[in-house]
């Protein structure tokens, strides 16, 4: 009986490091597996850093958009009160030129 029980378990241990034990293909499919993942992050990361490369592009766009707005709206309001300021000192020119004509009559 203990003949047959040190044969079971030799057996069993056997068996266990034949399980164990990869083989060529095994080891390739194993090398495949992982260089997939590998090859899958790396274009997950690349997708992501053109994400964001594309966001800070539209981002800085959207900027400059605003930015320009206001410098056109400003130079808007600026020609507009130099108009206004023309305009003013255009009339006060001619009033002043209406009376010196009155008074040389």
């Amino acid at each position: 009986m203990k003949i047959n029980t040190t044969l079971v378990i030799a057996g069993a241990f056997v068996a266990l490091g034949a399980c164990n034990k990869k083989t060529g293909g095994e080891n390739n499919a194993a090398s495949q597996v992982e260089a997939n993942a590998d090859n899958r992050a790396d274009n997950v990361t690349a997708a992501a850093n053109n994400e964001a490369a594309n966001i800070m592009n539209r981002a800085q766009n959207e900027a400059s958009a605003v930015k320009n707005e206001g410098k056109n709206e400003a130079a808007a309001i600026k020609n507009s009160a130099e108009n206004k300021a023309d305009a003013m000192k255009n009339a006060s020119d001619n009033k002043a030129a209406d009376a010196s004509d009155k008074k040389s009559k």
